[in-house]
């Protein structure tokens, strides 16, 4: 905790769903689709809109954020944002410190044809919404062993493993970690 390191970082594909996200967002930028980067309006959120999307734009012009207004849209996932995402033919939104407990909003989804990797780390519900991907290290049966993530820690673990994947050099994500 004092003197952290580099090598005490865990490896990313520790978490579960983990590999399923990361081949899923490879797939997104093969074919070209549009991804939306959607987060929270707080801190936690909006740093990890900034991570995502800034490192993700590199790989993929067809990115866009969003960022759903407090006052109309509320906390998490909203219809109104998924709506956004299908009148502007988006096939994979990404969510950022929010969507475990969305279970209906991700079967509206679904049913738009819109694909989600959640990436949060509230504690999960009773159930988990039925997502390509929900990266949490608080599910019961996630082995990555550190609990207590941020939301923009998850989403740096997702950068992570897609570098791991991809042959990216570490140091180029270096400048994520702050």
């Amino acid at each position: 905790f004092f003197r952290p390191k580099i090598t005490h970082l865990h490896d990313p594909f520790l978490m579960k769903n983990m590999k399923i996200a990361v081949k899923r967002i490879e797939n997104a930028i093969l074919k070209n689709q549009k991804i939306l980067i959607y987060g929270d309006y707080d801190v936690d959120g909006t740093t990890s809109v900034a991570l995502i999307y800034s490192f993700f734009k590199k790989y993929n012009k067809n990115i866009e954020y969003y960022i759903p207004c407090r006052y109309e849209e509320g906390y998490g996932i909203s219809l109104k944002g998924i709506e956004y995402a299908h009148k502007n033919d988006f096939s994979l939104i990404i969510a950022l410190d929010c969507g475990i407990r969305a279970l209906e909003q991700i079967d509206y989804a679904n049913k738009k044809s819109i694909d989600f990797i959640i990436c949060d780390h509230h504690t999960p519900g009773d159930k988990i919404p039925n997502a390509i991907a929900v990266l949490n290290p608080k599910q019961i049966d996630c082995k990555y062993p550190y609990k207590e993530l941020s939301g923009c820690g998850v989403g740096f673990k997702l950068v992570q493993a897609y570098c791991m994947k991809n042959d990216i050099l570490f140091n180029q994500i270096i400048k994520y970690l702050d």
